[in-house]
């Protein structure tokens, strides 16, 4: 018999992911946004036949993939190497070079919606307004642009269309807690909710009628729920909420009066279908933990880009007498599912009694080496839940633990357990971890003196201050793209963000006490471990000098520090070859310290 050798690190970073996918009218074809050949492009794939085809070379990560109606040419957006300005294409449905709808140097174009017979494209801008963003419409016959809203007091984003186009709904961001939502008819904005003075959120809204809106929203809650909203009486109506649960990833079925809907709570997610006419939900039993999109064809079916821990992207389809059907044919190459770790589900109480929930990957037993990788999360405002991570999955085949806690300020726990983050960037969180790293080593599954910390952008800035102010907790350390000083993050930040940095982060004056105890380059000289970091060149939310003060300070006191610039990247990896660069260097680095 042959001897095959074990998998590599190329087995799980060349792992296929999708971004995003759309369906044509008449689902026969579906379009989606892969790294199939090692790159982001727009691939499609005939539903009778299921082998994809490429449309694109542009090898950018493409922000949105959208058919239009006529079918001769679909919709797509990208950067250019991450640096987040977007910009919006036409590319011929046979595929080829794409056409710029919405270019301009240095500005940012984002998707808002698409008219149902396609000739205006709903869009969001910087032009003319870099801090508050405009919405606009280009008609796409005669490329006439004209802007709805002006952003004021903070970023306005389009939600949806009304069928017949005469009105539109969309936001206005009041900073960190808030962000209201709106309809445009004529001349006439009217509020989505009954009141504009309690901070809340509205996160999705879709037209049922030209006459009436569903929402999700957290309006006088802890939790995202379902609402209905009548434009011609102003009627908004709490339709259907799941205590604990965050509702997300709307979905409308005009034809058959029901919508689908995801309630996410903590690490998991359940898909829901609700019927408008009874007030009934059903839950959907899936074959993956996370739902990451859907979208309903005309016939009823359901198509959904869903993924689980151990189970990478994947497109799926789902009709009521055929069941769930897998698209496309995703996996790790070459490693078997026994050998891939499902994470345990840990709740503890933090240094205050808060309870705190984490995910615990451990390695089989034969491969452990004793040590446990604590991963801070990014955002801070995110969480980490049961989805396919490579570098998780990669740790533990060469013998580590990862231990991902939900710190106050990750979503998914209610508006309050989010909020805890604003303007305590490096106080609770950091406590929650701590705690946490305690409470797993008195459970004897880690062991005190055998901690690393890797973690990115937020993460990133937490495993910065954790060095700076535990350095004696682990043995090394691991910043991706982490921000090292708060005054030049905020300085620096995208101007959109800005007015929500102040509420998340701090003002510069206000806060300055706060932001300096919190500001990792405050403890730069405790930082005295070895430690890798990684930075993109290109990245417009972390720039590059963040990384730089931090490693020149280190070399000059002849610390171990390395340090890798990837010169085509911004916040994040979007080519494998890179991806495959990085966590090769960081897992060698790590062995260093074993």
């Amino acid at each position: 018999m042959f001897q095959f050798p074990k998998p590599s690190i190329e087995s799980f970073f060349r792992t296929i992911n999708i971004v995003d996918f759309d369906v044509n009218a008449t689902e026969d074809e579906i379009l989606f946004s892969s790294n199939l050949n090692g790159y982001y492009n727009v691939w499609a794939m005939r539903l009778d036949e299921r082998y994809p085809y490429q449309l694109t070379t542009a090898n950018q990560m493409n922000s949105f993939v959208k058919y239009t109606p006529g079918g001769n040419y679909f919709l797509t957006g990208y950067d250019t190497d991450g640096d987040e300005n977007y910009h919006i294409y036409a590319v011929k449905s046979s595929g080829g070079e794409p056409v710029a709808v919405l270019k301009a140097e240095g500005e940012k174009f984002y998707y808002g919606d698409l008219a149902e017979d396609g000739q205006h494209l709903y869009y969001i801008t910087s032009v003319d307004n870099p801090n508050f963003l405009n919405i606009g419409r280009v008609n796409l016959e005669t490329g006439d642009k004209e802007i709805l809203i002006k952003g004021e007091k903070g970023p306005s984003y389009l939600y949806s269309v009304s069928p017949d186009e005469s009105s539109f709904a969309f936001s206005k961001e009041l900073g960190n807690t808030s962000s209201f939502g709106y309809l445009a008819k004529g001349q006439e904005i009217i509020p989505l909710t009954p009141s504009q003075k309690k901070p809340h959120r509205v996160r999705q809204v879709k037209y049922l009628t030209d006459d009436q809106v569903l929402l999700l929203t957290n309006y006088e809650s802890e939790f995202y729920y379902l609402a209905s909203f009548e434009i011609s009486t102003r009627t908004f109506t709490k339709l259907v909420a799941f205590d604990g649960y965050e509702l997300s990833n709307l979905t409308v079925d005009r034809e058959r009066n029901r919508v689908y809907f995801v309630a996410e709570r903590g690490v998991e997610d359940r898909l829901y279908r609700f019927d408008l006419a009874t007030n009934e939900a059903t839950l959907l039993d899936k074959p993956f933990d996370m739902v990451n999109k859907i979208r309903i064809g005309k016939s009823g079916a359901i198509y959904a880009l869903g993924r689980s821990t151990i189970f990478p992207a994947n497109l799926f389809e789902y009709t009521d007498t055929g069941g769930w059907e897998q698209i496309t044919q995703h996996r790790i190459i070459g490693v078997d599912n026994e050998a891939l770790t499902e994470p345990e589900v840990l709740t503890y109480n933090s240094f205050d009694g808060l309870k705190i929930e984490a995910l615990h990957f451990s390695p089989n037993p034969e491969l452990d080496n004793g040590h446990t990788i604590l991963w801070p999360h990014g955002g801070p405002q995110h969480a980490v839940r049961k989805t396919f991570t490579p570098l998780f999955q990669y740790l533990c085949s060469q013998g580590f633990s990862v231990f991902a806690p939900n710190f106050r300020g990750s979503t998914g726990y209610g508006e309050s357990f989010m909020r805890l983050v604003n303007k305590d960037w490096g106080g609770g969180p950091r406590l929650d971890i701590i705690a946490g790293m305690d409470w797993l080593d008195q459970q004897g599954k880690s062991s005190s003196d055998k901690w690393f910390c890797i973690g990115g952008s937020y993460g990133g800035y937490m495993t910065l201050l954790l060095h700076g102010r535990h350095a004696d907790r682990f043995k090394a350390f691991v910043d991706i793209f982490g921000p090292s000083n708060l005054f030049t993050t905020i300085e620096t930040a995208p101007e959109h963000w800005k007015e929500s940095d102040r509420e998340l982060i701090g003002d510069v004056n206000e806060d300055r006490e706060k932001l300096i105890e919190d500001s990792p380059m405050t403890y730069i000289d405790q930082m005295t471990k070895p430690m890798l970091v990684i930075q993109g060149a290109n990245d417009p939310r972390v720039v590059k000098v963040e990384s730089d003060v931090i490693v020149d300070a280190m070399k000059k006191r002849g610390q171990d520090v390395e340090y890798l610039v990837l010169e085509d990247e911004g916040h994040g990896f979007s080519k494998t070859e890179n991806a495959l660069k990085v966590y090769s260097l960081m897992v060698s680095f790590l062995r260093k310290y074993v």
